[in-house]
Formats: structure tokens, sequence, C-alpha cells
């Protein structure tokens, strides 16, 4: 609207210029002096639009970028129609492009130098049907010319809560160390997450909370019905709540993996809340003051259901002592249960860092040659 209408006191309507649909959310919004620039996560794969006022209305117009990417908006002037997006993937760092709102025809003008040779990879999205028959997508990092005979080493991760969207990001180390030998990377995007905006992240809260660990077992029975993988060459991994994640998979489908890294977990789910940081996150796991909540904690907490007798893939856990987020606490008991019951495994606590398991670069690279060395060791083998 004119600003002279405007200050004639005519009202302002607002009007929506992007409505996401199921399978879609919004990532950022910035205006420049002709036009507004919208970024959106569309089934996980980012893609930028141009929205322009015209005498009837909007036009919409997209940008043509890299697939299978994460695109965002990193700066945009009101004082002409020039922008900049940063695109990342799984195979290319971060790459800086300019754009001129008006003429959209992106230029890359920097990128980040690559730390992995990603010649002869290829990255495909499918998606897996849940136990609810909810379609899940997921992304795999794979060898072009692949032969789909489920021999191919193959490690995927989640996070599955808090709305946090899992979307293609650069992974230098596990691009040197694993997909340059051959292998696969899998990304799945769970329920729990914000992917698809509140509604995917609200249908796996508190009591609902199976339906994430459904999708991510899910994801892996499709996987190996390709023939992309098989249990025994298949790997999981996750941090956090993705860490909880891992524990939940470790018991309920032993069978599907080889390999189960569980990093800085939760673990103790009937005593979460009183350890670390717990007691703020009850909003997302309900708590054992509620009747209803606490029998689900009791049915998929992780140290309550190891089982003895079963087949396990021996897992590998580790934490860190100055954890204040989590607690180091969790994957104590957890480890320590394993070796009442007889069931081997491997643990390491590192005395340094926080919950991000970080305090330095050699701390980082360590931990995550540990890990890489586990799954190798692990899926490699024949």
């Amino acid at each position: 609207m004119p600003l002279a209408a405007l200050q004639s006191g005519a009202e302002l309507k607002p009007q929506i210029l992007f409505a996401p649909n199921a399978r879609q959310s919004i990532d950022g919004v910035a205006a420049t002096k002709g036009h507004v620039i919208l970024s959106i996560n569309d089934n996980v794969r980012g893609r930028v639009q141009i929205l322009t006022p015209t005498a009837t209305g909007w036009a919409s117009k997209p940008v043509t970028l890299p697939d299978n990417a994460t695109i965002s908006i990193a700066s945009a002037s009101d004082k002409d129609d020039k922008a900049y997006l940063a695109v990342a993937g799984f195979l290319a760092p971060t790459t800086l492009w300019a754009m001129d709102a008006a003429d959209p025809r992106p230029v890359q003008v920097k990128a980040m130098p690559a730390r992995f040779d990603a010649a002869g990879l290829v990255v495909e999205q499918f998606e897996a049907t849940s136990t609810d028959g909810t379609k899940i997508p997921y992304f795999i990092v794979h060898k072009k010319g692949m032969t789909p005979d489920g021999s191919t080493p193959t490690i995927m991760t989640a996070y599955g809560g808090f709305e946090v969207p899992m979307t293609p990001s650069y992974a230098a180390i596990t691009g040197k160390l694993w997909l340059e030998r051959g292998n696969s990377f899998v990304l799945a995007n769970i329920r729990g997450g914000g992917e698809f905006g509140p509604a995917w992240h609200e249908a796996g809260l508190k009591t609902r909370r199976q339906i994430i660990y459904d999708d991510f077992a899910a994801v892996a029975q499709d996987i190996f019905a390709r023939k992309l993988s098989s249990p025994k060459k298949f790997g999981i991994y996750g941090g956090s709540n993705g860490g909880l994640l891992m524990g939940v998979e470790f018991n309920q489908h032993p069978d599907l993996w080889n390999g189960v890294v569980i990093q800085v977990p939760l673990l103790d789910m009937i005593r979460y809340e009183q350890i670390a940081a717990g007691a703020s996150w009850v909003d997302e796991y309900g708590s054992v003051s509620v009747p209803a909540e606490k029998a689900f904690l009791e049915k998929i907490s992780p140290y309550a259901n190891i089982r003895k007798g079963v087949n396990y893939p021996t897992p590998y856990i580790w934490t860190t002592t100055k954890d204040d987020r989590v607690g180091p606490q969790h994957a104590r008991k957890f480890a320590a249960r394993l070796k009442d019951y007889g069931i081997p495994y491997h643990f390491y606590e590192d005395t340094a860092g926080g919950h991000s398991g970080d305090a330095d670069i050699e701390q980082g690279a360590r931990l995550q040659a540990m890990q890489m060395v586990y799954f190798s060791q692990r899926l490699e083998g024949k």
C-alpha cells in the first residue's frame, strides 16, 4: 500500500503471500526495495521464491539453485534489490550466491573449501511408510552406480525432537572417512523434528512419542527393501535426544542394526527430570508425576528395558564428565546395566568439554575418529 494512503487513514488489510502445505515449512523471509524473498523447505529441500507486487496482487517466481540443499537468506537490502543466499548440501560445502531480486539469476561468488572428494557420489531422496501410513522422507548419499544387493556399509542418523529440522548439510568428516571409502550415509527426517512445521513435531510429543521410533525403524526397513543396505551392514548414531532415539532403537529393534553409537544420551527416562536440565523438558517427554506419561516413559526408557538373553549389537556409548545439560549419569547407568547383564559394549567418557563433546579441535577429532573406527570394524568386515 502506498505511504500516502496509509497517512490518509486507509485501512491496512493483511494479505497471505504464501501458505505452506503439509510438506513445506517457511525458513526465512526478507524484503528488498521492490520484492519479498522467501526461503522454504519443500519436502526437506531448500527452495527460494521471489514475490513481487502487481496491480492485481502478488506474482511468485522460483529461483534456480542447487537441489538437495539447505538454502537460507544471508542478507538483503531494502535500499535496492540486492541479496545474498547461502547454499549447503551433502556433497558441496557452503556457497554464497549473489542475486538481484528484480532479475533473479543467482551467481556463486564464494565457496568454502571442499574437504573430501565428492566425485562419483550422488544424493537421492526416498520415502518410507511408517506404522500409521505416514510417508517419512529420507536422504541417502551413495556411490554412483552402486549395486543394490544389500552389501553397502551404511550409517544413518536422525534427531526426532524439539521441532529441530534435520536438513542437508556438509559433513566433511563423514565424507572423508566414510563416503570416500564407497560407503553410504542416510539422514532420516522422522517426526518430532521441524521439517514440516509444528504439526510434524507435535505428532510425537509425550505419550505419542512411539511414532518417532516407528518412523526411524520404517526408514531402515525401506532401505533394506530397496537392497541399498542390510542389517549386517547397517549402523546408526545420534546424540542427546538423538541418543535417546538410539537407546530405544537398540532395545526395540536389535535385529535391524549391526552398530549403534549412543552419544551424550538420555537413557533413564524414569529419573530424567532429576538429572541435570531434565526438568526443563517435560513439555517434550512428559513427566512421571502424570500417571499416563509415567506409564509411557516406563515402556520406552532404554535403561529400564534392557533384556537378558537378547542378541544385541555391541553398542558404543560415549559421554562427557562435564555435560551439564543431559548429564553423564544416563550413559554410565546404561553401561553398568549392560555389564551386569553380560551384554558386550564399548564405553568412553571424556573429562573435557560439555554436552557437545568438542572442547577443542583435538577432542572433536578424537571423538569422530573413534566413531568411524567403530563403524568400520562393525560394518566393513565380511
